[in-house]
C-alpha cells in the first residue's frame, strides 16, 4: 500500500464535505486549526506539508507526486482550506501563506488568484476617492515634478515613523554584510523595505515611490529610492558586472518562495489590464493595483523605474536567448513595461504631495540609535545610493532562496 493509503486507513475517515459554509475572508490560520482538529483532514494536510517540503529541496518522483496530488484532491472537500485568505503585512503573514500554498501543492501556475483577502469593490472605490481627495486638498499650489519628489522626501523626514523606517532600510541596504566584504545583505534589505512599506501610511510611501519626474536628476534620484544596487541589481567584484537574470528563471525562483509567489499573484490579480475600462484595470481599482505593485518591493521580483518617465517600470531581468520560451518571458516583462492598468495607476496617484498627519506634532528628524551606531548620516532631502558606505554586492544572477531569511 502507498503512504497515503496507510495514513488514511489508520484513522477514522470522516465526511470532509459536511463542513459548514465558510466566508471567503476566513483566515487560513483559522482554517488550519480547524483542519488539525479533524483526524482525516489532519492526515491529508500533514502529508501535503511533507510534499511541499520535499518539493522545495528537489523534484518529487512520479509515484510520490501522484500520492501528493491524490491527497490534494481529497482535501478539496475541506471547504475552509480552499476559500481561506491571508492579510498582507500581518504578524503571521508568512505562516498564513504557507498554509494557503500547502493545499495548492501543484498550483505553480495559479498566479491570477490573490491569496490575500479582498475588500468589497465599493469600499475600495470609496477609500480610493477619499485618499485622492485628501491628497488634492493638501496641495495649495501647483509644483513641478521635481519639487513634488523633493517635498515627498521632506514630508517623510518630518513624519517620525516615515523618517525612522526610511533610515532603517537605508542602513540595512547599504551596510556591508561582513567586515571583509563589500556586499550588502539582500535579505535584510528586503525585510526593511517591506517593513517601511507596510507600516508607513501610503500618503507618504506612495508619494516617495510615485512622484512624477521629467528630468534626469529627478528620475535617477527617484529610481534610487529603494537602493537598487542592493534590492535587486546584481554586481560583481570590482568593475565586473553580472548580467541580468532571465525573466523565466526569476519567476521560477519567486515561485519557490511563498511570500514572493503570493505578492506576484496579488499583482497579477489587481493589475490585470482591461483597455476598454475607464481605469484600464480589470478590477477598476487603481489604488489596489498600486498597493499590489508596492507589495513586490522587497521580494525577489522587486520592480523599479527604468527611465525619467513616471510610468516606465520593469523587472530587472532579460529575455535574451530564450528561444521557444520567448513568448512566456516577454509576457513577464510586459506585465510591468506594457500594462495600461499599472501605467494609469501610477499617473493617477503621483499627482501631488501627501497631506500632513492629523493631530501629530511635526518632530525634528532624528535617526534611530542604530543609525547613529552605523555612522550613516542621511539628509531628509537626500535619497539613497549613498556615499557613506561602499556596498557593491557580490551576488549570483539569482539570489539563493533561504526560507528563514524571509521570516
Amino acid at each position: 500500500p502507498s503512504l497515503l493509503d496507510i495514513m488514511v486507513t489508520c484513522c477514522a475517515v470522516e465526511d470532509l464535505s459536511s463542513a459548514a459554509p465558510v466566508s471567503a475572508s476566513l483566515d487560513c490560520l483559522v482554517a488550519e486549526q480547524g483542519c488539525i482538529q479533524e483526524q482525516s483532514c489532519m492526515v491529508l494536510y500533514r502529508l501535503l506539508e511533507y510534499c511541499a517540503a520535499e518539493e522545495a529541496v528537489s523534484p518529487l518522483g512520479p509515484d510520490a507526486r501522484l500520492e501528493c496530488l491524490e491527497a490534494q484532491n481529497t482535501l478539496q472537500q475541506h471547504r475552509p482550506l480552499q476559500v481561506c485568505k491571508c492579510q498582507r503585512g500581518s504578524r503571521r503573514e508568512e505562516h498564513c501563506l504557507r498554509v494557503y500554498w500547502t493545499v495548492r501543492f501543484a498550483a505553480y501556475d495559479e498566479y491570477e488568484v490573490s491569496p490575500y483577502e479582498e475588500l468589497e469593490l465599493n469600499l475600495v472605490r470609496n477609500i480610493e476617492m477619499s485618499r485622492m481627495a485628501s491628497i488634492m486638498a493638501a496641495s495649495t499650489h501647483t509644483v513641478d515634478g521635481q519639487n513634488q519628489c523633493l517635498k515627498a522626501a521632506q514630508d517623510c523626514g518630518l513624519y517620525e515613523k516615515c523618517g525612522s523606517l526610511r533610515s532603517e532600510y537605508v542602513v540595512a541596504c547599504t551596510k556591508r554584510a561582513t567586515v571583509s566584504e563589500n556586499n550588502c545583505n539582500r535579505q535584510k534589505c528586503h525585510r526593511a523595505l517591506r517593513r517601511f512599506l507596510e507600516r508607513v501610511p501610503e500618503e507618504y510611501s506612495f508619494a516617495l515611490l510615485f512622484c512624477p519626474c521629467s528630468d534626469h536628476l529627478c528620475g535617477e534620484r527617484r529610481r534610487k529610492t529603494i537602493v537598487p544596487s542592493c534590492s535587486y541589481e546584481e554586481n560583481g567584484r570590482g568593475e565586473e558586472r553580472v548580467g541580468k537574470p532571465n525573466c523565466i528563471s526569476l519567476q521560477n525562483y519567486c515561485s519557490r518562495d511563498e511570500l514572493c509567489r503570493s505578492r506576484f499573484a496579488d499583482f497579477q490579480h489587481n493589475c490585470q489590464p482591461a483597455p476598454l475600462s475607464a481605469s484600464g484595470c480589470m478590477r477598476e481599482s487603481r489604488a489596489m493595483c498600486l498597493k499590489a505593485y508596492a507589495g513586490l518591493i522587497g521580494t525577489i521580483m522587486t520592480p523599479n523605474y527604468v527611465s525619467n518617465s513616471s510610468t516606465e517600470v520593469s523587472q530587472w531581468c532579460t529575455c535574451d536567448g530564450r528561444g521557444n520560451e520567448l513568448q512566456g518571458c516577454q509576457r513577464i516583462l510586459h506585465m510591468f513595461s506594457n500594462n495600461i492598468c499599472l501605467r494609469n495607476a501610477i499617473n493617477s496617484m503621483g499627482i501631488s504631495a501627501p497631506p500632513p498627519v492629523e493631530h501629530t506634532p511635526v518632530p525634528a528628524f532624528q535617526p534611530s540609535p542604530r543609525v547613529f551606531q552605523e555612522r550613516v548620516h542621511i539628509s531628509v532631502n537626500t535619497l539613497p545610493e549613498f556615499n557613506s558606505v561602499n556596498y557593491f554586492s557580490v551576488f549570483t544572477a539569482i539570489p539563493p532562496i533561504v526560507a528563514q531569511d524571509y521570516l
